[in-house]
C-alpha cells in the first residue's frame, strides 16, 4: 500500500490494520504471563488507536534468559562480515516498509509525517553505518619490545538492555541497537508505554531477515514494572537509558546492585548563540527548526536563544513572526506544528507557563494550550516565545520539553558564553556567527557533547552524541558507540 493509501486508511479509521502488539521474546511474538495489556493514544486525537501487551518480571526474565543463550549460541560465531549483512538486510526492511512505520509512529507519537519519514530513514542509515563498521571496529598493537607481543581485543560487553524514549521511539532505538548488534552483543528493548509500536515493527524486520532468536528481545509495558526488572536485572551487561534526570538517577540506583555498565542521556537546555554577524536568515531558520521540530519535545532543541543585544529586537521581530504563521494540526496532516505526546505532558507544559505569567514574563507569543484546529480534538500547545529572561528564571533553567522558546539577551561574548553555560545541562549548543575565529573559541568553551555552527541538527549518524554535566555520560553514534558495547582486552606474551 502507498503512502497516500495508507495515511487514507489511518485518518479514515484511526488505526492501520495488523500492527504487532505482543511482546517479541526469543524469536516469537507473546502475550504478557499474567494477559496485562495498556493502551496506546494517538496524540493528534486524544483516542486510543492500539492495545499492547503490558510486562513485567516474568518478561523481561524471559527476554534476558534468551539473550543470554543467544550470546553463548550462533551469533557469537558469526563472522563480522556475516553480521553486516544482516544490519544490511535491517537497513532495507526499514526502506522497504519506511511508509507503514512512518505512519505508525505518527499514530504513536503525534509527529508530523514529514518527521517521520525521516525518522525511517535515519534507522535505516543508521542500520547500513554499523554494518559497514562490522568488519573495521578492532584493536592495537602494543610495542613493548623485540620479546613480547602485546594486542588489545574488542569483545561484546553482554546482554545489552534499551531504555527507549516516546519522542524518536524508533531512531532511539536504532541509535542503541544497532552498534549492539554490531559489536555482537546481544540486546533487550523496552520502547516507552506511550510509544510502543515502531519498536515491534522494527522487531518484525529483524525476525524477518532471520537474525537468530533471543538476539533482538522486545518487550513492553511500564517503567515502573518491565523497566525497573530490566535495569535492575543481573543477567543485563549494560544499560543504554534515554530520557529525565530524575529517571535516569533511578536507573543509576538500580544498575548500582549489580555494578552494571551505563550510558545515559538525560536531556538538555541547550543555548543556541546568535552573534551580531550573524546571517540572520539562516539563524531564524535554524531556531525555528530547533525548538519547534516535534513541538519541542527533543532532548537537544535549541530551548534557549542567546542573542546579543545589538540584534536582538529585530531578530525577535522576525522570529515571532514566523512563529506566528506557524499551522497546528494532527500529524497525518504535516501542518506546521504537530501535537505533545501525552494530555499529563501537555498539562506540565501549561504549568510553566502559567508560572511564567503569574511573575510577569514577557510571552510574545503562544503561551497556551489549544487543539487540532480543524477537529478540536488533541493535545496541542501553541509554539511560544518568551523574551528578555533572567539566567535563574525557571524557563531558563528547567527542560520543559515542549514549543517553548527561552530568550536571553547578552552584551558581549565572554556574558553570551555565562549564559550558555548556565544551566545544569550540558547536552548540545548551537553558534551562529561569519566569524569562525569566534565560533570555534566559543565551541571550545560551550560545556556540551555536541557544538552546532551555522546549522543546527548537524552531523548525522557518524558524529558521537552524548551529554556532560546532568545531561548524562556516555557517547551514542559514530565509531564511539562501539566502544559503549564493547570490553577492551590486553593481552601480552613473551616470546
Amino acid at each position: 500500500m502507498d503512502l497516500q493509501s495508507l495515511v487514507e486508511v489511518a485518518q479514515q479509521t484511526g488505526t492501520l490494520p495488523h500492527f504487532p502488539t505482543q511482546h517479541f521474546i526469543d524469536g516469537h511474538w507473546c502475550a504478557s504471563a499474567d494477559g496485562s495489556e495498556m493502551d496506546s493514544w494517538d496524540p493528534g486525537t486524544g483516542k486510543v488507536f492500539l492495545r499492547f501487551s503490558a510486562g513485567g518480571a516474568a518478561e523481561v526474565d524471559a527476554a534476558v534468559d534468551a539473550a543470554r543463550r543467544a550470546l553463548n549460541g550462533p551469533w557469537s560465531r558469526l563472522k563480522p562480515p556475516d553480521r553486516a549483512s544482516l544490519l544490511r538486510a535491517v537497513a532495507q526492511g526499514l526502506r522497504t516498509h519506511a511508509h507503514r512505520l512512518a505512519v505508525a509512529e505518527t499514530l504513536d507519537s503525534g509527529k508530523r509525517l514529514v518527521e517521520s519519514l525521516g525518522d525511517v530513514r535515519g534507522a535505516a542509515a543508521c542500520f547500513e553505518y554499523y554494518a559497514g563498521a562490522c568488519d573495521k571496529f578492532h584493536g592495537d598493537a602494543i610495542p613493548l619490545g623485540p620479546d613480547y607481543l602485546a594486542y588489545t581485543v574488542h569483545e561484546p560487553v553482554g546482554v545489552t538492555a534499551h531504555v527507549i524514549p516516546w519522542n524518536y521511539p524508533l531512531s532511539t532505538a536504532a541509535r542503541g541497537i544497532a552498534p549492539a548488534l554490531a559489536a555482537g552483543c546481544t540486546v533487550v528493548a523496552k520502547p516507552a508505554e506511550q510509544t510502543p509500536l515502531t519498536a515491534l515493527l522494527l522487531a518484525e524486520i529483524i525476525h524477518a531477515v532471520e537474525i537468530p532468536a533471543g538476539v533482538v528481545n522486545v518487550v513492553t509495558g511500564t517503567g515502573s514494572s518491565a523497566g525497573a526488572s530490566l535495569v535492575g536485572h543481573p543477567g543485563v551487561d549494560h544499560v543504554t537509558f534515554t530520557g529525565s534526570v530524575a529517571t535516569g538517577v533511578n536507573v543509576m540506583h538500580n544498575a548500582a546492585d549489580q555494578t552494571t555498565r551505563l550510558l545515559l542521556e538525560l536531556g538538555g537546555k541547550s543555548p543556541l548563540m546568535v552573534l551580531a554577524d550573524a546571517d540572520l536568515d539562516r539563524a531564524v531558520a535554524g531556531v525555528m527548526d530547533g525548538i519547534f521540530e516535534n513541538a519541542g519535545q527533543i532532548c537537544s532543541a535549541a530551548s534557549r536563544l542567546v542573542i546579543d543585544r545589538r540584534i536582538h529586537a529585530a531578530f525577535i521581530d522576525r522570529l515571532t513572526e514566523k512563529t506566528r504563521a506557524l499551522t497546528l494540526g494532527h500529524g497525518l496532516r504535516n501542518a506546521g506544528m504537530g501535537p505533545v505526546n501525552s494530555a499529563p505532558h501537555l498539562q506540565k507544559i501549561a504549568g510553566f507557563l502559567e508560572r511564567a505569567r503569574s511573575r510577569g514574563a514577557h510571552i510574545r507569543c503562544g503561551g497556551h494550550s489549544t487543539s487540532d484546529p480543524q477537529t478540536g480534538l488533541g493535545w496541542f500547545f501553541e509554539p511560544t516565545i518568551v523574551d528578555d529572561l533572567r539566567a535563574d528564571d525557571e524557563l531558563v533553567q528547567e527542560e520543559i520539553f515542549g514549543p517553548v522558546l527561552a530568550v536571553q539577551i547578552f552584551d558581549d561574548l565572554e556574558q553570551g558564553l555565562d549564559l550558555a553555560n548556565g544551566t545544569r545541562f550540558g547536552l548540545v549548543a548551537g553558534i551562529y556567527t561569519r566569524d569562525f575565529s569566534n565560533a570555534h573559541r566559543l565551541a571550545q568553551r560551550i560545556d556540551a557533547g555536541q557544538v552546532y555552527i551555522n546549522e543546527y541538527f548537524a552531523g548525522g549518524i557518524a558524529l558521537p552524541f552524548g551529554g556532560n554535566k546532568r545531561s548524562g555520560f556516555g557517547r551514542e553514534k559514530g565509531m564511539e558507540a562501539l566502544r559503549s558495547y564493547s570490553k577492551l582486552k590486553g593481552v601480552a606474551a613473551r616470546l
